[in-house]
Formats: C-alpha cells, sequence, structure tokens
C-alpha cells in the first residue's frame, strides 16, 4: 500500500508541476512579414534598381507591402529588396533613407505586377515610436508607428 501512495506522489507531483507553468508563451505572437530590410551603406549606396511602376504599398504593423508592376516573361525570376543606409536624420520624428532594388533579367513585352512584404522592425529607433522612411522612387514619405 504504501508502494502504491509514493508511486501515486510520484506521477502526480511532476504533473502538477507541468501545470502551474505561466503561460506567457501563448499570447507571444511571431509575425513573419517576409524579406527583411538590408541595412548596409554600401550596398545602399551603390545599389541600382531597374525598371518597375509602383503600383501602391501599405504598412500593417511591422510589415510593409510594396506592389509593382513591370515588364517581363512570368515575373518569376524578379528580385526585389528594401536597402537602408544605416543613416538615422536627427529630426522629430527621426527619418530613415531607403532604396527599393528591383532586378529584371526577362526580355519580354507583356507586364506583370508583384507584391513583396517586407519586416521593418529593424529598423525601429530606441526611445521612438514613429521613424519617417524616405524611400527612393516612392512619391512621399512613409511614417510607420510602433509600440
Amino acid at each position: 500500500m504504501k508502494l502504491s501512495k509514493i508511486s501515486m506522489a510520484l506521477i502526480c507531483f511532476p504533473l502538477l508541476l507541468m501545470n502551474t507553468q505561466c503561460d506567457e508563451d501563448d499570447d507571444f505572437q511571431v509575425r513573419n512579414c517576409g524579406q527583411t530590410v538590408i541595412i548596409d551603406n554600401a550596398f545602399y549606396e551603390s545599389a541600382i534598381s531597374g525598371d518597375y511602376a509602383l503600383v501602391g504599398f501599405e504598412i500593417i504593423e511591422d510589415c510593409l507591402t510594396i506592389e509593382v508592376s513591370a515588364s517581363g516573361c512570368d515575373g518569376e525570376s524578379w528580385s526585389m529588396v528594401l536597402v537602408d543606409s544605416g543613416a538615422v536624420a536627427e529630426s522629430s520624428p527621426e527619418q530613415r533613407y531607403l532604396k527599393f532594388v528591383f532586378t529584371n533579367e526577362e526580355a519580354c513585352l507583356a507586364v506583370f505586377s508583384q507584391s513583396r512584404v517586407f519586416d521593418l522592425s529593424g529598423l525601429r529607433v530606441d526611445g521612438s515610436n514613429e521613424i519617417v522612411l524616405n524611400i527612393e522612387g516612392v512619391p512621399d514619405p512613409i511614417n510607420y508607428l510602433y509600440p
């Protein structure tokens, strides 16, 4: 009889410990915004973009979606990256300077549209909750608000 009480206690105790763990992991949500913004001044200075037409852009939380159209065969080989200069202008709010680099090696006359999503969270400035993004080729600055 003592053996069964001891074995029961050995089984129940670990179960009770597992039940008391906090639920922090349940509240943590990872948002996948797609590509990371590249922060590299040398790349920013030397980057040359191919021809494209800006269709539109939208920021939802930390995710910037950029939609472009260009001539091509199917758009499958297109490369799109967002490059930050690494410089932060000390204004209120702070400003960053970026280039959207589009590469298209396709030699067809059809026109296609594609969107890319970029994770802006790496561009945040400590002590601030807003930053102005000046993206070359985008006519107006974009305000990026974050908690």
